[in-house]
Formats: C-alpha cells, sequence, structure tokens
C-alpha cells in the first residue's frame, strides 16, 4: 500500500485508469482496515456479532466511503492528513447505516423507570479527554441530531422549562415561579417536552442510554 502525500492522493484519484484504480484500491483496503478497527473495538453494541459479520460490514461501509470521498474530492481542503479526512467520512458512513439498517436494538424504555429521556444532552457531557477522531466524529453527529430535536422539536415553554430544570439544575417551585405557572401544569410540561424528544430521537436510531453512553466513555 503506497504512501502518499495529500497532494498525490488527491491527483492520482483523478488520474488516468491503472493509476486511478491502484489508489482506489489503495484508499479502499485502508477504509477497510479503519472502518474493521472502529466497528470491532469501539462498538459494544456488536460485541455478539460474528467476526466475518463484521468484517462484511466493514467491507460494505468502506466501499461506500469509497464512492462519497470520490464525489467530494473537492471539498477536501487540506486541513489534516488525507486519509484522517477520509476515515472520518468512512466513520460518519458506518454510523448511518447501523441506524439505518437497525444493527442496534435500542430499548427506550430501560432509560428511567417510567421510560422517559432523562435530560437533553449538552456539550458538557464531554470527556476532558481527547476523543479519537472517529470517537469525536460519532459524537458531533449524536449532539448536532440531539441539539436538532431540543431546538425545533420543543416549544419555546418546553425548552425553558428542561433548561431551567435539567441544565441549570433550579429547583422545581423556582421555574415554576419563573414561567408563571405551579407544580402540576409545570409536570405536565416536562413529561410533554420529555415525550417529544423520546419520539424524535427514536426516529432517528439514537436511544438516550446509547447517548448518556457515548459521552460517557473516554
Amino acid at each position: 500500500m503506497a504512501d502518499r502525500t495529500n497532494a498525490q492522493w488527491l491527483a492520482d484519484l483523478v488520474a488516468d485508469v491503472d493509476v486511478r484504480g491502484m489508489a482506489i484500491e489503495d484508499l479502499r483496503e485502508r477504509l477497510q482496515r479503519g472502518i474493521f478497527f472502529y466497528l470491532s473495538r469501539e462498538r459494544s453494541d456488536l460485541a455478539d456479532l460474528a467476526m466475518e459479520e463484521v468484517q462484511q460490514m466493514a467491507q460494505d461501509f468502506a466501499q461506500d466511503a469509497v464512492l462519497r470521498v470520490l464525489d467530494n474530492l473537492q471539498s477536501f481542503r487540506g486541513d489534516s492528513q488525507f486519509t484522517t479526512w477520509a476515515m472520518k467520512v468512512g466513520v460518519r458512513i458506518a454510523i448511518t447505516e447501523l441506524r439505518r439498517s437497525h444493527y442496534r436494538d435500542y430499548s427506550l424504555d430501560t432509560l428511567t423507570a417510567d421510560g422517559e429521556l432523562a435530560a437533553p444532552v449538552s456539550p458538557a457531557m464531554n470527556s476532558s479527554v481527547p476523543d479519537r477522531p472517529e470517537a469525536a466524529t460519532e459524537k458531533s453527529d449524536v449532539l448536532e441530531k440531539v441539539d436538532a430535536a431540543f431546538n425545533n422539536d420543543l416549544t419555546d415553554r418546553q425548552r425553558q422549562a428542561l433548561q431551567l430544570l435539567m441544565l441549570d439544575g433550579l429547583p422545581l417551585d423556582e421555574v415554576a415561579q419563573r414561567l408563571d405557572t405551579n407544580r402540576n401544569a409545570l409536570y405536565k410540561l416536562v413529561h410533554d417536552a420529555r415525550r417529544k424528544l423520546r419520539t424524535s430521537l427514536e426516529a432517528q436510531g439514537l436511544s438516550p442510554q446509547y447517548i448518556m453512553r457515548l459521552f460517557e466513555s473516554q
């Protein structure tokens, strides 16, 4: 497998048939190896799969990633190694396809006793230990989806209630006073907000349990 500079990768991937073919195969092998590492070492939810299944998944995802990389060569800005950038593309594809294909069996009812989402996720949940690129990509992807659900699927009043109660940690009575409501009405407001978030996340293949585990990991 040839070592290439960023410029060589870009040139070889658009060169004549023979050079381009060799570069594509080298890229596919690198991505397959990296994705296999991610699936086998970083994804505890796949631990019950046979190694042959994980290898096949890595091969399929790598093929899709090569096509995505080739389609987006013009977006590579050279801020990192080309192979690092391509690997991030591969991991994003793996994450998306795992959700879409239901490789993971989420159970939204196991997060709390009543099956409610405990709290929105905030960047403060990130570990102080720097993440590997693959883990950082996964966390960023999840945060974007949770933030979108929080900002787009809730009413302004629901967002205020969850912000004050769960992110700011204010007492229930103080939140009720700030929102000019009573405890019973606030309970219903928060319950409805949690249900909306849970439904939105479930539709995207995200379980609150998985989210909490992801941001607790080092």
